[in-house]
């Protein structure tokens, strides 16, 4: 009787054990204020960001119309004044693939690069397309535009030439920036009208509180796209030979290096807490790991991650305005930066996420 009562309370332990394993703890168990953190992300860095890049877009949007119905050389320029601004913007929140923008998949239908000129070209054509397809991802956003406003002809007399010529053009071309005008402002939309409250309050340790789910994204963000993206595919890391043709802002050609610096300056600042404006800092990563050093972890860790940062920036700022004229001249200097990105790795995606108790929840798919 004694060994059935052992064995019962052994299984009883063990199934005990098997179902608790399952359960992420639901509430913080360091005592960081979590929630504070996440206020600071919400209203002083996310919801400005999405703000400004919103209103960007409505200037881009009337540019593009400006443009269509009078296609100037004069009013090309101020087109493109506005796509560079808003592309620009587009770097300080792209990182932020959560609540709305996760639903809607908007960096999918905002920045895929290289973009697909045989299917722009088809459906300006035709007529027939849908924007709002996942195969149509690649035949828009900003690298779509780029390809209508930079790259569409040899100089810009001819470009004019192609939309005074073919009235499909300005209407595909207002098409795209109205999409990504619709897109950014039902995301804005929905931080100001509930998600905020929603996004704060989840200020638990679970894998699907909002601390664990946007330093995930986050984290996928810098190593997918701001390593990869702009840096490691075409400096050909991924593969054989450089893939010159493959860095953002093809067309225009000498963006690239403001896009990727403005998106390195968005990530350390974030880790941060710098507030959008620039007019002050609030509780981020930086502050969660120096509470975690102070509180008996051996490693400084928020010194060690924006010493990092640094190195990857002066690195960068080596590097031609046009990375394909970088990559085809001297690779070398894109393949240092990435270098200095991938360390930067290691300190985040491991160390951080061990200081801070967070799993990974993606899969890298480059195999490195």
């Amino acid at each position: 009787m004694k060994l059935l009562k052992i064995c019962t309370l052994l299984i009883s332990g063990l199934v005990f054990w098997a179902c608790s394993s399952d359960e992420e703890p639901q509430v913080n168990t360091d005592n960081f204020d979590r929630g504070a953190m996440l206020a600071n992300w919400a209203d002083n860095i996310i919801i400005p960001g999405y703000t400004s890049y919103t209103a960007s877009l409505s200037t881009l949007d009337e540019a593009s119309a400006v443009f269509a119905e009078t296609s100037t050389i004069e009013n090309l320029e101020g087109l493109r004044s506005a796509w560079l601004d808003a592309y620009t913007l587009w770097q300080k929140v792209s990182m932020f693939e959560i609540g709305k923008a996760e639903a809607i998949a908007l960096r999918d239908f905002t920045n895929i690069y290289p973009t697909n000129v045989e299917t722009i070209e088809s459906n300006i054509s035709t007529g027939d397309y849908n924007l709002e397809l996942p195969s149509s991802r690649v035949a828009q956003g900003f690298p779509a535009i780029d390809y209508l406003i930079n790259g569409l002809a040899s100089d810009d007399a001819l470009i004019t030439d192609k939309f005074n010529q073919d009235p499909k053009y300005g209407a595909y071309l207002k098409a795209l920036t109205s999409r990504l005008n619709t897109l950014a402002q039902e995301v804005l939309q929905d931080w100001e009208t509930g998600y905020r409250e929603v996004f704060i309050s989840n200020d638990g340790s679970s894998a699907t509180s909002s601390v664990n789910k946007l330093v995930n994204d986050y984290m996928f963000y810098y190593e997918k796209f701001l390593r990869a993206g702009k840096i490691g595919i075409p400096a050909g890391v991924f593969s054989n030979t450089p893939l010159s043709d493959n860095v953002e802002a093809f067309y225009k050609n000498d963006a690239s290096k403001i896009l990727f610096s403005t998106a390195l300056d968005a990530a350390q600042e974030f880790f941060n807490g710098d507030f959008y404006n620039g007019s002050g800092s609030g509780i981020s990563l930086d502050d969660y790991l120096e509470f975690i050093h102070s509180n008996g972890s051996s490693e400084d860790l928020n010194t060690l991650i924006n010493n990092q940062f640094e190195i990857s920036r002066s690195r960068s700022q080596m590097l031609n305005d046009s990375f394909f004229l970088q990559i085809e001249n001297d690779n070398a200097l894109m393949l240092n930066t990435y270098d200095a990105l991938q360390a930067n790795v290691v300190l985040l995606k491991v160390d951080m996420f061990q200081a801070l108790n967070i799993k990974v929840d993606f899969v890298d798919a480059d195999g490195d």
